[in-house]
């Protein structure tokens, strides 16, 4: 098999450890494949806000797409490459939608200025300083790169299942926590779809592309490049659709596939 010329690795659950940390190893192996001229190329479903945390870990070419493929950015110049963004009447129509097929759905929305949530939305993680909390009328003011919705009491298949029913003819869902928290793109935008037009960009053709990834949200990205692994610890969907198993993100596995690949 032809050595890869591109690789597409999701963060966590899949390159960053359980604790968030990246290892050294693999550190080490993301600068040696990249310095025998193969991008590595960050895509996640952070928002840019945490995706910042790892851009030191990219490579020269400094490319990184984030929040599910709303957004391609150019780290060197730390500046947005490409936006694939929802518009502010789609957003108030699919959350009006939601809202009204499954009463208890709260609402936050991530722009390049940062998150904005409605007073009933319970973040997990801590809110950075800043962070609005208003009604959805005043937080979309113009186009959202990512639209979150939680419920409280619904599991995540079951609220994914019944917003594909509500609203997925208007736009693409997915989910990659633990928690009931749904994603909400674009239609039609995934990690696929973006970084297949980042590949084009850089002239490299989806079967000479190896992608990692763990989580729901890494299945169109999965089926579309022509080396994908699964991670050992992914979600039972993702080790069902894919054959290939690269070892744990805490065994450093998208390192010791790497490394294997490239004769490291």
């Amino acid at each position: 098999m032809s050595l890869p010329r591109l690789v597409a690795t999701d963060l966590d659950g899949t390159l960053v450890r359980s604790d968030g940390t990246i290892s050294e190893h693999t550190r080490a192996v993301l600068v040696s494949v990249e310095a025998a001229g193969v991008p590595v190329v960050f895509v996640t479903g952070r928002p840019l806000r945490w995706a910042e945390e790892v851009f030191d870990h990219v490579g020269d070419h400094g490319l990184a797409v984030v929040s599910n493929g709303a957004l391609v950015w150019d780290v060197a110049a730390d500046r947005p490459r490409l936006r694939r963004e929802i518009d502010a009447a789609t957003v108030l129509r699919v959350c009006a939608e939601l809202r009204a097929a499954v009463p208890g759905s709260a609402f936050a929305v991530e722009t390049l200025d940062g998150i904005g949530l409605e007073p009933g939305f319970l973040e997990r993680h801590p809110v950075p300083a800043g962070a609005r909390r208003a009604s959805l009328d005043e937080l979309v003011t113009g186009p959202v790169l990512k639209l979150l919705a939680r419920h409280e009491e619904l599991g995540p298949q079951d609220y994914w299942d019944a917003a594909e029913t509500a609203i997925g003819e208007h736009v693409t869902i997915t989910w990659s926590s633990s928690s009931t928290l749904l994603e909400i793109s674009a239609h039609g935008v995934t990690k696929a779809t973006t970084l297949a037009l980042l590949a084009d960009h850089l002239g490299v053709a989806s079967d000479a592309v190896v992608a990692f990834g763990d989580m729901p949200n890494d299945l169109p990205m999965l089926a579309w490049a022509g080396t994908p692994y699964a991670m050992a610890n992914a979600h039972p969907s993702v080790l069902a659709a894919v054959d290939q198993v690269a070892p744990s993100n805490d065994e450093d596995g998208v390192a010791q596939v790497l490394a294997g690949m490239f004769d490291l």
